[in-house]
């Protein structure tokens, strides 16, 4: 969740924290802070609500300092405040602190510190930590970094960490378990972040740490070591990602940019993949385990929110292309019901950090009990990739938007491809199939840039129903997991109501909702279901609803039976989420945009969900 960065070497740390935290709101922003340390010792600067009230709060103050870290807050333990916000002073104001996580045994703790005359200010369990590790440095007259290495023994949860202390004014100690932390690698500088975007304007060498590892941190030193004070040998990774990829280029909002952007991110996701010309999808992640993907008796795929719609697309595509049994899992639910998880299993996992807390606990567990792993992520060198016995990255490069667009299409795009390739592997789809379906993926693309060559339809109608209280979204086949997805981007950017079922299960329940005021998004484009959504479509015109379709762009049927449509170019069924997805997005984000939502920061939200 939260985003942290940190800064030590010869720069003024102040601009670098600022703008790393800028960079990081999507992490969360119910409120942010600073910590800088000079010659007149620690000062912290802390403010509920977003980054920019923090910075308006901090001017004219004293934030001279070679050294600091910043934090961006999602809140966990203790509401939204200043006195919650992060940093944290120790009870003696000697160290300051930031952390990303949840300390599940705070409670115990805090009440032992209780005991021996500790007082706190907030109702955070970082501050509890902190002064465990404060506790603990003073009573066994050890160092800073033997008293953090003592402590997360005994602490239980996960963590990103980040320490500076008064008396040691170049030296940050950072750890991890569970919440990502990478290291800028600059000249006499250090750069520490949750992920890679507010370090890429200054290097483009970067470490990322891994779990149980603590790291010490000077601005021409870093010494990696893990919990039994052993030194790791730091593997230095080179960022490919450009500055201009985390910024807006013009427009609005990030998530308007991100979803004009996927022509270009589902093509680089094909590149060099997806030839149709000679008939070959190229993925290493596959070609090297095609034995194991193909021979698999069954395949559970583990997800969560957008993600976890993706997979159940993939459901579809796998079960028929493929011929082998998928089941689709929440991850948070997976990893805590004992589910039957055989050797020889596969287990697809899709994130688009690559740290989705319950997503990593439930792959751990999946992959004691020897299933093989083969993860779907859009970061290079998160967690999930380097727990996953093989895997595909998405390409889509940086997403800032909480509500993920650019990504979701990724990962169709990623899937799609290992459903063809492994289906025609195993011979469960004929040649002619198999090339079509490469021929049709690879032309999506084009006719995403179609869609988004003039959007004032969707804009129109989102200002129609802007007011709406309620919305049902319907679907069917494929398209069913694509109304969920609507659904959800609705409720994420508008904070509508909205509701997925597949278009036959209302019958059961959801028609009692239909009247003259309720909006009824079908996804409905042409397919095997097409017959029956139009009668389900009738349905719901027989009642009053308002019917808003999406439908393919020759349908002279749905067209006329629909109050207003948006269209999507022709495509088969097993590729046609790829372009259905589209103008849901665009209508949930004018939807948002209308009623003068922050839609890149949607309330309660964050973009990464590294806690429990």
């Amino acid at each position: 969740m939260c985003g942290i960065v940190g800064y030590t070497g010869p720069k003024e740390a102040y601009p670098i924290l600022l703008k790393g935290l800028k960079r990081l709101e999507y992490r969360g922003y119910d409120s942010s802070g600073v910590a800088l340390l000079n010659s007149n010792g620690l000062n912290v600067y802390k403010k509920k609500g977003k980054v920019a009230e923090m910075e308006e709060d901090v001017m004219g103050k004293n934030t001279h300092a070679h050294i600091g870290i910043g934090h961006t807050r999602w809140a966990t333990h203790g509401e939204p405040s200043d006195r919650n916000a992060h940093p944290h002073l120790s009870q003696s104001g000697q160290l300051a602190m930031i952390h990303n996580g949840i300390i599940e045994n705070y409670m115990p703790i805090k009440q032992e510190l209780i005991n021996k005359g500790y007082t706190f200010k907030s109702d955070t369990d970082t501050e509890v930590l902190l002064n465990f590790i404060e506790d603990i440095k003073k009573n066994n007259n050890c160092s800073l970094e033997e008293a953090l290495r003592i402590a997360l023994k005994r602490i239980v949860g996960a963590y990103c960490i980040l320490l500076i202390d008064q008396h040691d004014p170049e030296t940050i100690i950072a750890a991890r378990k569970g919440s990502p932390l990478v290291i800028g690698i600059g000249k006499g500088e250090h750069f520490l972040a949750s992920d890679a975007s507010p370090i890429i304007e200054y290097t483009k060498e970067v470490v990322y740490v891994n779990d149980y590892e603590i790291a010490i941190v000077r601005p021409d030193e870093l010494i990696l070591k893990n919990l039994g004070n052993e030194k790791q040998s730091p593997f230095i990774t080179k960022l490919d990602m450009e500055l201009a990829a985390i910024e807006k280029g013009g427009y609005e909002h990030f998530m308007l940019k991100e979803i004009h952007e996927q022509p270009d991110t589902i093509f680089d996701c094909l590149r060099g993949r997806l030839l149709p010309q000679s008939g070959q999808i190229i993925m290493s992640g596959v070609d090297n385990h095609i034995d194991a993907l193909k021979n698999a008796q069954r395949m559970l795929i583990v997800a969560c929110g957008t993600s976890w719609h993706a997979g159940l697309v993939a459901e579809y595509q796998i079960e028929e292309l493929c011929r082998i049994p998928v089941e689709v899992e929440y991850a948070s639910e997976f990893r805590y019901r004992n589910p039957v998880v055989n050797k020889g299993d596969v287990i697809i996992a899709i994130s688009q950090s690559g740290e989705t807390a319950d997503t990593l606990v439930a792959l751990e567990s999946a992959k004691a009990k020897g299933a093989f792993i083969f993860g779907v992520v859009n970061v290079v060198g998160s967690s999930i990739a380097r727990l996953s016995n093989a895997g595909a990255y998405t390409h889509a490069g940086p997403e800032i938007g909480v509500a993920s667009t650019k990504a979701f299409t990724g990962q169709l795009a990623v899937l799609t491809m290992m459903a063809l390739k492994i289906g025609y592997a195993k011979g469960a789809i004929t040649e002619a199939r198999y090339l079509q379906l490469m021929r049709e993926l690879y032309e999506v693309p084009e006719k995403v840039k179609e869609i988004l060559k003039d959007t004032s339809n969707i804009q129109r109608i989102a200002a129609k129903y802007k007011d709406a209280t309620d919305f049902l979204f319907l679907g069917r086949g494929y398209n069913f997991p694509i109304a969920l997805e609507g659904a959800l981007k609705l409720k994420e950017i508008s904070y509508i109501h909205a509701e997925g079922y597949p278009a036959a299960e209302m019958k059961h329940g959801p028609i009692a909702l239909v009247d003259e005021k309720l909006p009824v998004v079908f996804v409905a484009t042409k397919d095997s279901y097409y017959e029956k959504i139009v009668s389900n479509v009738q349905e719901i015109k027989a009642r009053k609803g308002k019917v808003i379709a999406v439908a393919t762009a020759n349908d002279e049927i749905i067209p006329g039976m629909s109050n207003d449509i948006m269209f999507v170019p022709d495509a088969d069924e097993v590729i046609a989420p790829l372009l259905s997805t589209i103008p849901l997005q665009l209508l949930s984000y004018y939807v948002g945009v209308a009623k003068g939502l922050d839609v890149d920061k949607p309330r309660n939200l964050a973009k990464s969900v590294t806690v429990e």
